[in-house]
């Protein structure tokens, strides 16, 4: 059994539903990507996941969530709330707004410790400091006695992601991780995770537009477009033979070492907003290979094996030749 289950995922927020029946299984011990343009529902996902779509007026419409056996749609919040930070945790998008600046950083992860697993606040101090040291900190504890404006973004996203494991999480979402760092310091906070996954056996759940992050860290991929799923596939099957349209412009837009200058792509126009969104295929208005087809049915996303895609007109059986 999967330790997350998520099966036709649809959330409306008032009338209007930015997903729609989203769909992905996540194993112990594997990285997910989910990935798409911003506005393409990724953060929508996480916060459906963690039970916080009340926090912006939103509910889950229809589907299943279903973490270690337990469905979440519904899910009282009393019943809810051990589960969050505990058992599933969550590292947002800005280490310099997750902190508060006004305690030093190791007690904001020593509560997690003291209120999850009921820990001495002695032993979660020490805890603490050890889990800083695993995350390559130097001098932990002296540290664990910083406020956050002493640290660098580098060292900020370390300290989330030890806050994040205070609680013995099984499952961690990580919503783009890794946005306001540089691009060294972005591979390193990504091989931390990876290195966390493998070494604990965890499940990652990791939120990103970045399709070269997805190539470094990740097992399997979901592409996300206008709040549905186009396509989907082991990291290796996606990027040997992406199918959907969009996937290979999101793989085009990757810079190359020798790329000649100006011959990096782009995907022309924008994510519509969830009140704008096409009829028919919600990609065809920037899609080159769109028929009136595409303007007027919803493509079916069809199955085989790990490969799914909606499109269509893509070979399902192209990543299987």
């Amino acid at each position: 059994m999967p330790l997350l289950e998520v099966r036709d995922l649809s959330v409306n927020i008032g009338a209007l539903q930015p997903l729609d029946r989203i769909s992905f299984v996540l194993d112990k011990g594997s990285i997910l990507g989910l990935v798409g343009e911003s506005g393409s529902g990724k953060s929508l996902t996480a916060m459906a996941l963690m039970g916080l779509l009340p926090l912006i007026g939103g509910r889950v419409s229809g589907g299943s969530v279903r973490f270690d056996g337990t469905e979440l749609v519904g899910l009282p919040e009393e019943r809810y709330r051990p589960l969050r930070g505990h058992r599933m945790a969550l590292i947002t998008q800005n280490p310099m707004t997750s902190l508060d600046p006004m305690l030093r950083v190791g007690a904001q992860i020593d509560q997690v410790g003291q209120l999850h697993l009921g820990l001495s606040a002695a032993t979660a101090r020490a805890r603490s400091i050890d889990l800083l040291t695993q995350l390559r900190i130097p001098d932990a504890a002296t540290v664990h006695q910083q406020y956050p404006h002493q640290m660098s973004g580098g060292m900020k996203q370390r300290v989330v992601i030890a806050m994040a494991l205070a609680g013995d999480p099984e499952l961690i979402i990580a919503d783009e991780p890794t946005t306001a760092l540089d691009v060294t310091i972005q591979a390193q906070i990504i091989q931390i995770l990876v290195d966390l996954v493998r070494q604990r056996g965890l499940a990652l759940l990791l939120i990103t537009h970045d399709m070269g992050v997805v190539a470094q860290a990740c097992d399997h991929v979901v592409v996300l477009y206008a709040g549905r799923v186009a396509e989907s596939n082991t990291v290796n099957a996606i990027f040997a033979r992406p199918t959907h349209p969009y996937t290979q412009a999101l793989i085009a837009c990757i810079p190359r070492a020798g790329q000649a200058p100006g011959s990096l792509k782009g995907i022309s126009g924008m994510v519509p907003s969830v009140s704008s969104y096409a009829t028919g295929c919600r990609y065809h208005p920037r899609c080159g290979l769109a028929q009136p087809l595409c303007q007027s049915e919803v493509p079916a996303l069809r199955v085989q094996a790990e490969h799914r895609v909606a499109c269509h007109f893509a070979r399902l059986d192209v990543a299987h030749d």
